[in-house]
């Protein structure tokens, strides 16, 4: 028939007419839609399963995660692609805060994305091989004070939760111990329990298993107040007053996304993160599921960048 083939070529063709507008939102989605998230295996890559795996139902079109390396390219991926709604973003808040080690980041994290959801938040836990003569956070700072520049922290990409956790630990105790990057945080996990650092800070669901082994002892969690993930277990801010970090999970799309695709993303995941199953399959995972509008998390990433910010220069952290 003759309108629906001029229905559909004013689809194609991007015309503004309001009719047109409506019919080609119906259609979406039409074909596949790719989830952007770090490497396979850790928190990112857990996450963005999750929720692939649920759009995929609710939205009857495949959700394909795709896998890159920590750091700057995930992010630089979503900057750069199209605003149709069929490029997402799941990362943590490394993906706002790594620009700012970078004079000449590859992408404004304020400008180059639309904020879908905050997906969750998860404390981190200190951890130390159990080589360290140190049983709690405050016989830990002790020892790093007694013998300083002996005691290395392992962490993955500079602006990541736990390379933050470990500057502020040393800025806030007054020690000086070595970071040591890794690309990821399996090898920092690995070398860790194998002996060649001495602490971390690691999410609930990495550490866990190795402390119950006896491979790793726990010290203290990021959180400000005690929390379920990792019931207790006394804080970092019990010896530290207000010491605070951790991950922060989000969804995102490309820049300038028209609202009616926002709100649908927003709607389908918000829909998905407020169910039973998935809240016990995050917890189970060290993460508190939030869910919040598109605002609030413009909201948070903004208020993120503005403390880490003060925090790095008043911390004097450098990237590596």
């Amino acid at each position: 028939m003759l309108i629906p083939r001029i229905v559909s070529c004013v689809c194609a063709a991007g015309v503004s007419l309001l009719g047109a507008q409506a019919l080609c939102a119906q259609k979406y989605p039409a074909k596949p839609i790719r989830m952007i998230t770090a490497e396979a295996g850790g928190g990112n890559d857990f996450g963005a399963r999750l929720i692939a795996q649920g759009l995929t139902g609710s939205m009857g079109t495949q959700v394909i995660v795709d896998n890159r390396s920590s750091g700057m390219i995930p992010g630089t991926l979503l900057a750069k692609a199209p605003a149709d709604g069929y490029t997402l973003l799941y990362y943590g808040k490394a993906f706002w805060i790594g620009p700012l080690f970078q004079d000449d980041a590859p992408y404004n994290p304020l400008k180059d994305f639309s904020p879908i959801t905050l997906v969750g938040k998860a404390p981190t836990i200190l951890v130390v091989h159990p080589s360290v003569a140190a049983t709690t956070v405050k016989e830990l700072i002790t020892l790093a004070k007694a013998k300083p520049g002996t005691l290395n922290y392992a962490s993955d990409s500079t602006g990541s939760p736990n390379h933050l956790a470990g500057e502020l630990f040393k800025a806030m105790a007054g020690v000086n111990i070595v970071r040591i990057p890794y690309k990821g945080s399996g090898a920092a996990m690995n070398n860790l329990i194998g002996g060649e650092v001495q602490m971390s800070f690691g999410t609930a669901a990495s550490v866990t298993p190795h402390v119950k082994s006896g491979r790793l002892r726990a010290l203290g969690i990021t959180s400000l107040q005690p929390s379920a993930v990792y019931p207790g277990l006394p804080t970092v801010a019990s010896t530290l007053p207000g010491y605070e970090a951790g991950s922060i999970y989000a969804v995102f799309a490309p820049p300038k996304m028209p609202a009616t695709l926002v709100t649908r993303l927003n709607s389908e995941i918000v829909r998905l993160l407020n169910t039973t199953e998935a809240k016990e399959k995050f917890f189970n995972t060290g993460v508190e599921v939030v869910a919040s509008s598109p605002a609030e998390l413009e909201s948070t990433v903004k208020s993120d960048i503005n403390t880490t910010v003060k925090m790095i220069k008043d911390a004097r952290i450098r990237g590596q």
